[in-house]
């Protein structure tokens, strides 16, 4: 169902505007998390692009962005600054939160599992990345940790739509 009906389509706009229920509220959570994380990607990018000169990062030990995000590593990858490609990942996450309707474990149990699968990956990223920046670097981007962290708080928002989507494919 690529493409509702006008009906379906004011129906779901009024289910997740005006419903709650646990799953929806853990898919608004992220959806914020994953905003949150954008506008630090989008910072970083304004950084890595030139706009900015410097990141402010707070006067603690161990914190360097501007040495962690200027790094070769940071654009290694498709030719392009690391923190413009995380804005791609994180509004994919937003999708896949915002996509469906409240019961979608039931009938679309394929996209909790999605949002699931892409947010544990982002978890590793996120893991790999902090682990690169101290070990090569000897230095953190406050800014990078923010980021990880929305994933790390998103993880075990979506487990519980993920494991009912599951229980659903089992029942099937």
């Amino acid at each position: 169902m690529l493409r509702l009906s006008a009906d379906n389509a004011a129906a779901l706009s009024c289910e997740l505007r005006h419903t709650s229920g646990p799953f929806l509220a853990r898919r608004r959570a992220v959806i914020v998390l994953s905003l949150a994380a954008s506008s630090v990607m989008g910072l970083i990018t304004l950084y890595q692009t030139g706009i900015l000169r410097h990141l402010p990062e707070p006067q603690l030990s161990g914190l360097d962005a501007d040495t962690v995000d200027a790094a070769p590593e940071a654009y290694a990858i498709l030719a392009t600054p690391d923190a413009a490609l995380g804005l791609t990942s994180y509004a994919v996450t937003i999708v896949l939160a915002a996509m469906g309707r409240s019961d979608r474990a039931v009938h679309q149990p394929w996209v909790p599992l999605a949002l699931a699968g892409k947010v544990g990956f982002d978890v590793l990223v996120g893991l790999k990345l902090t682990w690169d920046q101290w070990s090569k670097h000897r230095a953190f981007c406050s800014w990078c940790l923010l980021g990880s962290l929305a994933s790390f708080v998103s993880f075990p928002l979506v487990v519980p739509e993920a494991r009912a989507a599951l229980a659903r494919l089992r029942q099937s």
